[in-house]
């Protein structure tokens, strides 16, 4: 059997080939309803497929973007990854979603498989390590927007949390609390997220007048994270407070203080930066620092696909900056309850 064309579609409803084109397109400013259906009828009937290579190479777009996340474990990353989808569902638009796995080799790899598949457009939450990838694409004008990362000199179109602020409230939560011995726990500081929370957590202590304790700071990898706990709660005076930087390091700190028999809320305060579904249900219902990954998400896509339908090089880059929310829970009582 013969593959059924856009003519037999249009011989079937009685219209011309240029109109099923407008019809599958979306254009229809100028159709009637009547015709409408009847186009719609006919595609159903002959079970007619559009041939969407011969028409992304007439239109020279594919109707796909290309997006690059750094590490797809983290909830924060799957709320944005999901928010770009609907997006581009809404807009009918297809997403293509690669793991970079923090990687830049990873990330290199798949920037140039993408743009090689003609992609219209990347999201990247980037690994900072491609400077001059990233670079080429903006000079060429190729759409792009960086996602929760911001690279430092990198002129470009960025959305990220406030990440700095909203770990200096998270600082000045547990102060108010009674607590002044108050550590922090990330992963290393390679990414501008990590490092805005850091400094978010020393504004916050130097306003309050606490030295900085460099025992208090603990930045390491996932795998390690446990042994840097243990040095941190022998110390001589260890921390009556604790700031998880991501949900990562959050369910390494929960394993390490079920193992020590530390009660969360109770001999350890603790906040958690990210969004955890689940810290209300915890024996300690959990305080966190939500980020709105939805809203950034869908934001991002907003950007890309204006850039994409954008006929006109312009090189307007701006950072969006999203605020977060302190959600209080027990698990940041005061020190003195």
């Amino acid at each position: 059997m013969s593959r059924v064309t856009m003519a037999d579609v249009a011989n079937e409803a009685g219209v011309s080939k240029s109109t099923v084109s407008q019809f599958i397109n979306k254009r229809y400013e100028y159709m009637g309803e009547n015709t409408k259906k009847k186009i719609d009828k006919a595609i159903k009937e002959l079970g007619y497929q559009p041939n969407y290579l011969a028409r992304s190479l007439k239109q020279k777009r594919t109707s796909m973007i290309g997006v690059i996340i750094a590490n797809i474990m983290h909830r924060f990353s799957t709320e944005v990854s999901r928010s770009i989808e609907d997006f581009c569902h809404k807009h009918n638009m297809h997403a293509i979603l690669c793991n970079a796995d923090d990687d830049p080799e990873k990330e290199k790899k798949y920037i140039e498989v993408l743009r090689a598949k003609q992609v219209d457009g990347l999201i990247i939450f980037p690994t900072g390590k491609n400077i001059e990838l990233y670079e080429k694409m903006i000079n060429e004008d190729y759409p792009v927007v960086f996602m929760d990362r911001k690279i430092e000199g990198l002129q470009a179109n960025v959305v990220i949390a406030g990440n700095k602020e909203a770990t200096y409230e998270a600082i000045n939560h547990f102060l108010e609390n009674g607590h002044n011995k108050i550590a922090i726990a990330t992963p290393p500081l390679n990414i501008s997220p990590r490092i805005d929370r850091l400094n978010g957590y020393k504004q916050a202590l130097h306003e309050a007048g606490i030295p900085l304790e460099k025992e208090y700071m603990v930045h390491s990898e996932i795998k390690k994270m446990k042994n840097e706990l243990e040095k941190l709660f022998n110390l001589p005076e260890p921390p009556t407070a604790l700031l998880a930087g991501n949900d990562l390091v959050f369910l390494e700190i929960l394993e390490f203080f079920k193992e020590k028999q530390i009660k969360v809320g109770i001999d350890t305060a603790l906040i958690v930066f990210d969004n955890l579904p689940f810290a209300h249900l915890t024996e300690t219902p959990v305080t966190t620092i939500a980020q709105p990954g939805y809203e950034m998400g869908q934001k991002a896509a907003d950007l890309l696909i204006k850039k994409i339908n954008s006929e006109k090089k312009v090189q307007d880059f701006n950072d969006y900056v999203f605020p977060c929310e302190l959600i209080i829970r027990e698990s940041s009582q005061s020190e003195n309850k």
